[in-house]
């Protein structure tokens, strides 16, 4: 039976992923390891500040991994689910396990920390792209309800290899955001079509910001990584260039008012408007550079 990774929780996602009873989480919930600042506001905190970490093994290989856990402050990051995510990425630089997993589910920053959850953030993306170029691959996996957006989104860019299903959505400034900012007339938060078609996995799939795009389940999932750790991607000058031409494309592809359907079909894409009905394989087959599961 096909086990769904969006419906799993974090730790189910990670003992589900890994080799059987090969998880050992590091700072777990019995630690008791919470967020000074929630509690200073009276709000309820989580034991585990809402994100596991630890180290397995994946096919043998020794991993470490971390998975936020939308189910407590739609994974938003604080001080310290910021800190146990450095931590870890800084101890990969000192152990060098073969990889490192980030199986992300976040909003973003959470409001009730802003400043510290904004520093947290920027030490996270400088400690995954020391990790990267000291040559230790590492992805990011995308599937969860919650989407992953805000830092966490710049982030998940900042891998080399991002995994997403097709009910995943990865971003920026997450709809909610949009529409409080610009108002609804620029991007209504409730339209679920609309929502999922400009941020959704396969969009991202279609426009390049998502590596492998593979159906909901765990099992999906797991080929994915198993693709994605056997094709490291150095951390090069030619690299990031490449993003850039990448980026300057899309700018030049998207004039004002142009949504996902008319992107799609700018991009020479038959029957764009068909796309969202599709399933993943199906859209894979969308794009030349598609890479076999």
């Amino acid at each position: 039976m096909t086990t769904s990774y969006a419906e799993c929780s974090a730790r189910e996602r990670l003992h589900r992923l890994l080799d059987a009873g090969s998880f050992h989480e590091w700072l777990a919930p019995a630690e008791r390891i919470t967020s000074p600042h929630l509690t200073q506001l009276g709000v309820p905190s989580a034991f585990d500040d809402g994100v596991a970490i630890g180290h397995g093994t994946f096919d043998g290989h020794r991993v470490f991994v971390a998975a936020q856990e939308g189910a407590f402050m739609g994974g938003g990051v604080g001080e310290v689910h910021g800190a146990k995510l450095v931590g870890l990425l800084r101890r990969a630089l000192r152990d060098r396990p073969d990889a490192v997993l980030l199986l992300a589910e976040s909003g973003g920053v959470r409001l009730h920390e802003a400043n510290a959850g904004l520093i947290a953030v920027s030490e996270v993306m400088r400690a995954v792209l020391d990790v990267r170029a000291a040559g230790i691959p590492l992805v990011v996996l995308i599937g969860g309800a919650n989407g992953c957006f805000g830092g966490m989104g710049i982030v998940a860019r900042c891998c080399d290899w991002v995994v997403m299903s097709d009910i995943g959505r990865l971003g920026m400034s997450g709809p909610e955001v949009i529409e409080a900012s610009h108002g609804v007339e620029e991007f209504d938060s409730r339209d679920r079509a609309l929502v999922w078609r400009t941020t959704g996995g396969k969009h991202r799939w279609l426009s390049g910001d998502c590596d492998l795009l593979v159906a909901d389940s765990i099992d999906a999932f797991r080929d994915a990584a198993r693709v994605a750790l056997a094709r490291p991607r150095a951390l090069t000058l030619e690299a990031l260039e490449a993003e850039h031409t990448l980026l300057a494309t899309r700018l030049s592809d998207a004039p004002d008012g142009a949504d996902a359907v008319a992107l799609w079909r700018r991009w020479g894409i038959a029957d764009a408007e068909l796309v969202p009905d599709l399933e993943p394989a199906d859209v894979r087959q969308l794009r030349a550079d598609v890479v076999t599961l």
